[in-house]
């Protein structure tokens, strides 16, 4: 078995509270660093163990003695992974559209979006697959926290009527809104069928997938004439995501490096509440939607389509 160096495991201990939205950007730096470091070290030394572990036959299978005393192979048995990841987003221009019956019906054109992903808090992400059929398809939950943020600087055209009145053709952003972000963030939850490429080498494993899920966003909508803003988690919409990536394989630990595709068609309720945690504010919109309780500040809708690039490590559970 490969032990820590005893720096990076007394390093690793701090690590327990670098999530909190309080820490201090340099601290999680630290940590993160730390974090990374540890894994690092942990797949370099099974990575070295490879060549000299008897019964390992290979990223993907194994080996056992026969009965003259050799070895045979067996069959790739079904394996589970559970990873981490961080990476960056581009998410495209899009329009945003305001409805509030009697009072509210604008369009705001080709509204920019910023993801600032190592700004707490940070873009990350964590998955859960199963590779089976010898290795070559596999079932993926990725949860994905990304974020995006308009500017209210920006100068943008409008489109329609606010409280009654035409909006003008042109301006800042600021004009209308207060705040317009989802930076707690752009979450999406999705399942995910992944197929192996032809593999360059024997632990490089390339991969396709493409799944679909829900929208799950933190709200953070303030229209300028609203004396209350939205604030809350909310089920927001349908997205679907396409990706393809390279895993980098050690006997326990597998690295990735992977291009995500996401759509998410966005519709927050203005509901002019300040939320509290995710399944809590979910509850209360269902419960909001059993009633027939429509959102008091109307909805905002728009569509999130975004580049991402990704990096993380698994760890690889063997069914064996």
């Amino acid at each position: 078995m490969t032990k820590l160096p005893a720096a990076l495991a007394m390093r690793a201990i701090p690590l327990r509270g670098a999530w909190s939205s309080t820490a201090r950007p340099a601290d999680f730096g630290i940590r993160l660093a730390a974090a990374l470091a540890v894994a690092v070290s942990v797949g370099a030394g099974q990575l070295s163990q490879s060549s000299t572990e008897p019964g390992d036959a290979g990223a993907s299978g194994r080996s056992e003695a026969g009965p003259a005393g050799g070895t045979q192979a067996a069959a790739v048995l079904p394996e589970g992974m559970i990873g981490v990841y961080t990476g960056a987003p581009y998410t495209y221009s899009s329009d945003v559209h305001v409805v509030k019956p009697g009072e509210h019906d604008f369009t705001a054109k080709d509204v920019s979006w910023v993801g600032r992903p190592f700004v707490d808090p940070i873009y990350y992400g964590v998955r859960l697959s199963r590779w089976a059929g010898g290795g070559n398809f596999a079932g993926m939950l990725d949860f994905t926290h990304s974020k995006a943020i308009a500017p209210l600087d920006q100068e943008v055209q409008f489109e329609g009527k606010a409280g009654g009145v035409d909006v003008p053709e042109r301006g800042k952003l600021s004009e209308l809104f207060r705040r317009l972000e989802f930076s707690h963030g752009h979450n999406m939850l999705t399942l995910n069928g992944l197929v192996a490429l032809p593999r360059p080498h024997s632990r490089v494993r390339p991969y396709l997938g493409l799944g679909a899920g829900v929208s799950l966003p933190h709200s953070e909508v303030h229209l300028a004439q609203d004396p209350q803003r939205s604030y809350e988690y909310q089920y927001a919409g349908p997205t679907v995501q396409a990706l393809f990536g390279f895993e980098f394989q050690t006997p326990r630990v597998s690295y990735f490096i992977e291009y995500k595709f996401t759509s998410a068609w966005n519709e927050a309720f203005l509901t002019h509440r300040d939320g509290s945690w995710l399944f809590v504010d979910l509850w209360l919109q269902a419960m909001r939607w059993w009633n027939g309780e429509a959102a008091p500040g109307g909805t905002v809708r728009t569509t999130l389509v975004s580049h991402q690039i990704i990096g993380g490590v698994a760890l690889r559970i063997s069914s064996r």
